[in-house]
């Protein structure tokens, strides 16, 4: 068969590309739009257009676009050494990452691994809790419990411990050694106070151990917040109440900061410091680079480790790893990214913008078709219900978002819907000026929306 090289992008993006969340009965006839170039909070289409980045990339393009000492330190890097294995050799970048990493993490977290992305990220850590039980001695000790709506990747086992049913269909799930348990949206507490209804929580975390045997229950994997479910931020003391459990019953408790670590909640990660719990492992990825070049990682506590490590490691190798750990010139871009954040005080300034951003969005609520605006750090998600006699999530709900975003992107704003939901989460350096631009266009775009709904503000 002849190949046939075409004529613009578009063309080659039709006949060639396969993406993440395909439609698959448009395969081959539609295509998304296509960017060029990115300065600040704002990225340009191919026709020209500037649009601010609403999602931050996908959560992750924390100083911007354009950044010159993050690419100098990528060329830099790349011309004087940009591979080594990781079996074998080691590099001053990833030397120097881990020790800084391990400076900013809480508590004894100083042991760092480093992976291509946030799944990998995940399923290391996952790995670690087989390999850890193992050595212990304990190899019944395996399960995993989940909460549904959390979000922890697409390789096999972190796509198993995903919460959200929309990604499960088609593909074969292994849940075996997967449990979940209720998701913590406050808005489920129903008549309940939000005391009450984390007592249930808890509750439910102490029976399902109960019911399963702590001594099969390897690990609790928990995001802070569960970003991809819809910015759901469980209630006050959630995370140091599970952590409580997990510590009493002999569990590992792992924070997926995926999305929280590196400023997107004000601080470098957010697990103790506005979460209030130190975990025994921390994932990270996305805002470790800015999204510059790929990169993850895991930080695990040293008292973990003494467990199977020195005199307790009875000869054991912990064979798990990647082509690309330890990537020099991914590592250099983290440690310019670091710097460069440290030095522009990025995390200082995401902090306080916090407040502002959750006030503008916050206006939103009035709005016709708004049901639900939350928020915490610069993540935030508008929540729609069109019909309130309807069950919520209707295809009516899902539509309205859909023709929300559109409007959105008319209006030069990029927004992330997800069936009801709309998330907004800014590169940390916009400012307040920018604020009020992003929610005057989503001000406009629901606007438009509802009216082609017929809805009118309750």
């Amino acid at each position: 068969m002849e190949k046939v090289r075409h004529d613009n992008v578009g063309e080659a993006l039709r006949a060639h590309m396969f993406v993440p969340a395909q439609d698959m009965a448009n395969l081959g006839k539609t295509s998304q739009p296509v960017l060029v170039r990115g300065e600040g909070i704002y990225v340009y289409t191919e026709d020209g257009r500037r649009l601010i980045d609403g999602p931050a990339g996908m959560w992750c393009a924390q100083v911007g676009y354009g950044r010159k000492e993050i690419a100098d330190a990528i060329y830099n890097q790349a011309m004087t050494l940009p591979y080594a294995s990781p079996w074998y050799m080691a590099t001053s970048p990833a030397a120097r990452l881990a020790e800084k990493i391990a400076s900013l993490t809480p508590g004894d977290l100083n042991r760092i691994f480093f992976t291509t992305g946030g799944s990998t990220a995940v399923d290391t850590a996952l790995r670690f809790t087989e390999f850890y039980n193992n050595v212990l001695g304990r190899p019944h000790k395996k399960r995993i419990i989940v909460r549904f709506d959390g979000y922890h990747g697409s390789t096999s086992l972190t796509a198993a411990c995903s919460g959200r049913a929309g990604n499960w269909p088609n593909f074969d799930i292994e849940q075996d050694r997967i449990s979940f348990l209720s998701s913590p949206n406050p808005r489920s507490a129903g008549n309940r106070s939000q005391e009450e209804f984390l007592d249930d929580l808890v509750t439910e975390f102490e029976d399902r151990i109960a019911k399963l045997g702590p001594e099969t229950i390897a690990a609790f994997l928990a995001e802070p917040v569960l970003a991809s479910g819809g910015v759901i931020i469980p209630p006050k003391g959630y995370h140091a109440r599970f952590k409580a459990v997990c510590e009493r019953f002999d569990i590992l408790y792992i924070s997926d900061e995926v999305v929280t670590g590196f400023g997107r909640c004000g601080e470098w990660f957010a697990s103790e410091k506005v979460f209030g719990v130190i975990p025994d492992i921390i994932t990270f990825a996305k805002g470790v680079t800015s999204g510059y070049v790929p990169l993850g990682g895991l930080a695990i506590s040293d008292r973990v480790m003494s467990q199977i490590s020195g005199d307790n490691a009875k000869g054991s190798l912990f064979t798990n790893g990647y082509t690309y750990s330890n990537q020099p010139v991914a590592c250099a871009a983290a440690l310019a990214n670091i710097e460069l954040m440290e030095r522009d005080g990025i995390i200082q300034h995401a902090g306080e913008m916090a407040d502002y951003f959750a006030a503008s969005l916050c206006t939103l609520s009035a709005l016709p078709g708004v049901a639900d605006v939350r928020s915490v750090g610069l993540v935030g998600c508008v929540q729609f219900l069109v019909d309130p006699t309807q069950p919520a999530t209707s295809e009516a709900d899902k539509a309205f978002t859909r023709k929300m975003e559109e409007r959105c992107f008319s209006h030069g704003l990029i927004v992330r819907p997800a069936n009801d939901l709309c998330v907004i989460s800014p590169p940390l350096i916009i400012n307040k000026e920018q604020i009020d631009v992003v929610v005057e266009i989503m001000t406009r775009s629901i606007l438009e929306a509802a009216q082609a709904y017929n809805l009118v503000a309750a």
